[in-house]
């Protein structure tokens, strides 16, 4: 939609001032992929030597770019050459046949040529409009001036540059400190809506200045995204598009050998949290969004038990649309967990709103009141603590409520 939304109320009060992270600048453009005078392509090159990872989604109709960055991460060549990221807001390139497979090519090939890199280590992605034809051209036509006016400090610029839907561009860093010495990790994100991820999230670009090889990489990047990206959902639709890279340039001092020594450690307690964070604003940014809930799930059989009841209660519109009314329904929460397909027993089941017990031993507890729990949904941040009572499985998910304007947002979407 061309027109520019409301701000979440949810959103952070500025963008955060991130870390530069040596070997990757960024630049953006104009190039009117959709709507005219609106900043919709980014490109990020990175220096020779610099490592990537990635988790893409698992949609059968996964789009063109999608597709073409799976091979690359798969091929695992680390090319000397460098890399270069390159991304469009406006058109998602997917369900585009023959015709997606040539403009990803053509876009490549233009990159490599301009950005003095290998085809095969440009990786694209697009978000927007599914099944109408990307003009690429449009795109091909701004890589020389993009590469002309590359820069290190133009990371704020290229995440707002990636939004569809958004409200607010996402980002965040930090300086991880490690025993070898510091370093610096930066991302940006996109999402709003169609948000459901099965592999990450939307549109997420993660940089670290540490030297990490692409196996290392991978296996960091894939075991921190089942409790960050695909722990969010803000309208249980899962995008052909979802697409999350993570770069390491390997211009800082330190090198993460093992994933398991205390580098290795610092490294995935740094990464979880920024990745964490991200998804987080993700959620902030629900389409229509007025309340941030978080689903915490314990007691269950299993992990995988726990974030079977914590998605059904997170995805049941019935339970979203109770916390846009700030209604106390916790029946609705009764309902999730019985649907959910995970063990459950009623009289061991446990439900709070916050720090007030509603329910336990099959029945709504002695001490609720309905005003308690009617003046905790008043926040704009909410926990919903379920505890199952069975064993020891766990799992915590995070979603938004639903509301008019995320029918009014959808409703117009390609107008």
């Amino acid at each position: 939609m061309a027109a520019s939304l409301p701000v979440s109320p949810l959103a952070p009060a500025t963008f955060p001032d991130l870390p530069q992270v040596a070997g990757v600048e960024f630049a953006t453009v104009a190039a009117g992929v959709r709507y005219t005078g609106r900043t919709d392509v980014m490109l990020a090159r990175l220096v020779p030597g610099s490592t990537v990872a990635g988790v893409f989604t698992r949609s059968a109709t996964r789009s063109a770019p999608v597709l073409d960055c799976e091979a690359k991460i798969a091929g695992g060549a680390d090319g000397a050459e460098g890399a270069a990221i390159l991304v469009n807001s406006g058109n998602s390139n997917a369900f585009t046949g023959a015709a997606g497979e040539g403009a990803v090519e053509a876009i490549c090939s233009a990159v490599a040529k301009a950005a003095g890199v290998p085809a095969s280590r440009v990786f694209t992605s697009s978000t927007g409009v599914i099944g109408e034809r990307l003009p690429h051209e449009r795109i091909t036509a701004q890589i020389t001036q993009l590469v002309s006016s590359l820069a290190p400090d133009g990371i704020k610029a290229a995440a707002a540059a990636i939004m569809t839907t958004d409200t607010f561009p996402k980002g965040a860093g930090a300086v991880i400190e490690t025993e070898a010495g510091p370093i610096r990790i930066a991302g940006i994100a996109k999402g709003s809506g169609m948000i459901a991820p099965d592999m990450a999230t939307m549109l997420v670009y993660i940089f670290t200045d540490a030297e990490v090889a692409q196996p290392i990489l991978q296996q960091a990047l894939s075991s921190l995204t089942d409790l960050t990206f695909n722990a969010i959902t803000v309208d249980g639709d899962t995008s052909t598009s979802d697409s999350l890279l993570l770069a390491a340039t390997g211009q800082a001092d330190v090198a993460v050998k093992e994933l398991s020594d205390p580098v290795g450690r610092a490294f995935l307690d740094g990464l979880y949290a920024l990745m964490l964070d991200l998804a987080k604003q993700v959620v902030r940014d629900g389409e229509g969004a007025t309340k941030l809930l978080e689903v915490r799930v314990s007691g269950a059989s299993s992990d995988a038990d726990a974030r079977k009841v914590a998605m059904s209660i997170a995805n049941s519109p019935l339970v979203k649309t109770a916390i846009a009314g700030e209604d106390p329904n916790w029946g609705r929460v009764v309902m999730a967990v019985g649907k959910s397909g995970a063990h459950a027993d009623r009289d061991s089941l446990s439900i709070r709103f916050g720090d007030i017990l509603v329910a336990e031993h099959g029945w709504v507890a002695e001490s609720y009141t309905e005003d308690a729990g009617a003046a905790y949904m008043k926040n704009a941040e909410l926990v919903l603590d379920v505890d199952l009572g069975i064993a020891e499985g766990a799992f915590t998910a995070w979603t938004c409520d639903l509301t008019h304007g995320y029918i009014s947002i959808n409703a117009d979407y390609r107008s």
